[in-house]
């Protein structure tokens, strides 16, 4: 059985701080009940009623957020608990598929199940997604990265799931690397000033330049950018803004990628995908909660 200590040593384990992810836990459970109660469990169940619940799989996916799901019913439980995980993360499993089974007051563990099902349908969802994406471009050079398009005070949880779907991780947040995109150039004036005002300000910190064209490539070439971000460009010059670099910069291609085209984009020899939709656009993974008595 899983005790609380025992799913915050998994989080860890798993890189997330246990600390910040009880306190998105406990923000869910405290959205949930606004100040007061499951009024439908306490009217309908009598408060000593045991029962099992099952968290299963509707349909394939890849599980991201098992530990997470576990941490909510813990979290709610004033009682004797008993949750035992059949999976881990990263496990690629059918529909049908036991994740998680929770043993407790009938009650509490109602209260506690739709918490625990967005986090871990949410989470398998991303994870999910991006496991379609790096699948599709397999065999390339070529890696799938996130962006900043998260869910208000989820990024953190969003792009461990990125993680664990096969996808890579760019910024975590605007203090991690400066990235000098088409607005910061208009207000600095050109490419040249914006990277010069960074490296006076920052010099430790990594910059990455976006550009909307091959000139703009040049002049990040010129100012000896290490990673640059290649904006809506097309294939053609994708393959181009390849050969001109040759070697000597990271490029990572943004803007119009979707499933469909990703692997020729892939194939231009370009080293990211930049694919906000990993995060904003991935549809929840199906899982439902199946409850039996015990007594």
């Amino acid at each position: 059985m899983t005790s609380k200590e025992q799913v915050y040593e998994n989080l860890r384990s798993n890189g997330l701080e246990p600390e910040l992810v009880q306190a998105l836990v406990d923000l869910a459970i405290s959205e949930d009940l606004m100040g007061g109660t499951d009024v439908t469990s306490l009217a309908t169940i009598p408060e000593i009623q045991i029962s099992e619940l099952d968290l299963v799989t509707r349909s394939p996916g890849v599980i991201a957020g098992i530990n997470i799901a576990a941490l909510v019913f813990l979290s709610v439980a004033s009682k004797k608990i008993d949750i035992e995980l059949c999976v881990e993360d990263s496990k690629k499993v059918e529909a049908n598929t036991c994740l998680l089974t929770a043993k407790g007051s009938t009650i509490e563990l109602l209260t506690a199940e739709r918490t625990a099902l967005n986090f871990l349908g949410h989470l398998s969802g991303i994870a999910t997604t991006t496991n379609k994406w790096v699948n599709e471009i397999s065999g390339t050079n070529a890696k799938v990265r996130d962006t900043r398009k998260t869910t208000p005070g989820l990024r953190l949880l969003e792009k461990y799931a990125v993680k664990v779907g096969g996808g890579t991780n760019h910024r975590m947040s605007l203090n991690d690397q400066a990235l000098i995109k088409d607005n910061h150039i208009v207000a600095s004036g050109s490419i040249k000033s914006a990277v010069e005002k960074v490296k006076d300000k920052f010099p430790e910190l990594d910059f990455e330049i976006e550009v909307d064209n091959l000139d703009q490539l040049n002049e990040a070439l010129a100012v000896e950018a290490k990673l640059i971000l290649l904006d809506n460009f097309s294939i053609e010059d994708l393959k181009k803004a390849v050969v001109t670099v040759n070697k000597k910069a990271k490029l990572e291609a943004s803007g119009g990628i979707t499933l469909e085209n990703a692997r020729k984009i892939a194939e231009t020899g370009v080293d990211f995908l930049a694919v906000g939709a990993l995060t904003h656009s991935a549809p929840v993974l199906d899982i439902g909660g199946d409850l039996r008595t015990v007594r």
